[in-house]
């Protein structure tokens, strides 16, 4: 249920509606807009009374949410949300770029690629410390000692970090480190990690799993969001489908559903999305075209000597001409780069 105060609702007006569903065994949340707060109720076991918040002081008017993910769906929040990750804003008109290596391997390789990426005109780097690789015999990351590293290419290049984390034993060791907690295809529905992971208030980056539905994706950020966090940034990376030309089809029709059903921002993942270098800068024009918040770009400077999705990474040049060509279309469809 979503209760809309008054344009004159005053903050004690708020507080009083809060304080009533609190009593009735609910969690309210309020969300404040340009021109008025909302307060979005869950954690029901049934249907609520909305004539016990019509009357309120305050209350323009009361509403039931259809979906049964809530504080995600625009009904609880008309507004676009603008999620800030190390003071980097996403979701606005800007259109932002994440870029990195798939995997943290040494001090000198990572803030190589960052200063480089820094330079290219990226807002944000990523690179795995921690990496869930299907095989058990696959480069595994290097833990404690990458994040140290991710913190060391912060320092040197100033951008702020994404990383992944894989289990709840970890959490608090990442966000220690990271600037935004990524929640990979794998965990999407680990629902013990997402909890954890939304208790930490930092932002997340949830992507999208592998074979997960829209509806699934966006229960997914729900947990995250149903433990008061709202800085919530989703990705779409691809689906696993019946093709064999590429390692994923990247669903780019998800973007504006997301953006028709939520106000979280989205941003597109074409590396892993696709799996070959060859296809990350065309999926990237087509993901700004559609209308994505932002990319997420594996890069490395000798991707022949990766540890982790080599076949993937765009070298420094191309990633340069990635940030060329998505420029003009950003600018088409109204925003900037």
């Amino acid at each position: 249920m979503l209760i809309v105060m008054d344009r004159s609702a005053t903050a004690e007006d708020v507080q009083h509606v809060v304080a009533i569903a609190e009593r009735k065994g609910l969690k309210a949340h309020p969300i404040p807009g340009a021109q008025r707060t909302a307060i979005g109720l869950t954690g029901n076991k049934g249907a609520i009374d909305a004539a016990a918040f019509e009357n309120l002081p305050g209350v323009l008017e009361v509403i039931r949410v259809s979906h049964p993910y809530k504080l995600v769906s625009r009904e609880f929040h008309p507004e676009d949300s603008i999620v800030s990750i190390g003071g980097v804003p996403i979701g606005g008109r800007r259109v932002v770029v994440i870029a990195g290596p798939c995997a943290v391997e040494s001090l000198e390789q990572t803030v190589t690629i960052a200063k480089a990426v820094k330079e290219l005109g990226a807002d944000l780097l990523r690179g795995g410390a921690y990496k869930p690789r299907t095989s058990p015999y696959s480069f595994q990351g290097l833990g404690l000692e990458g994040l140290k590293i991710l913190a060391a290419a912060r320092e040197a290049s100033g951008l702020p970090v994404v990383t992944e984390v894989l289990d709840t034993a970890t959490v608090d060791l990442v966000a220690e480190y990271a600037d935004c907690l990524q929640i990979g295809a794998r965990n999407m529905q680990n629902f013990e990690l997402l909890k954890r992971a939304g208790q930490t208030g930092k932002p997340v980056l949830l992507k999208r799993g592998m074979s997960a539905t829209l509806e699934e994706f966006l229960l997914a950020a729900e947990y995250l969001m149903s433990e008061g966090n709202p800085n919530v940034v989703l990705c779409e990376r691809g689906m696993r489908t019946f093709t064999d030309y590429t390692r994923n089809t990247l669903d780019l029709s998800v973007v504006p559903a997301v953006e028709r059903l939520s106000h979280l921002p989205i941003l597109v993942d074409p590396s892993h999305g696709t799996g070959r270098r060859d296809k990350v800068v065309p999926m990237s024009r087509a993901a700004v075209a559609v209308g994505a918040d932002g990319l997420a770009v594996e890069v490395h400077h000798k991707p022949e000597e990766a540890l982790s999705d080599g076949p993937q990474a765009l070298t420094p040049d191309m990633f340069a001409e990635l940030m060329e060509q998505v420029r003009p279309i950003a600018a088409a469809v109204g925003r900037s780069l």
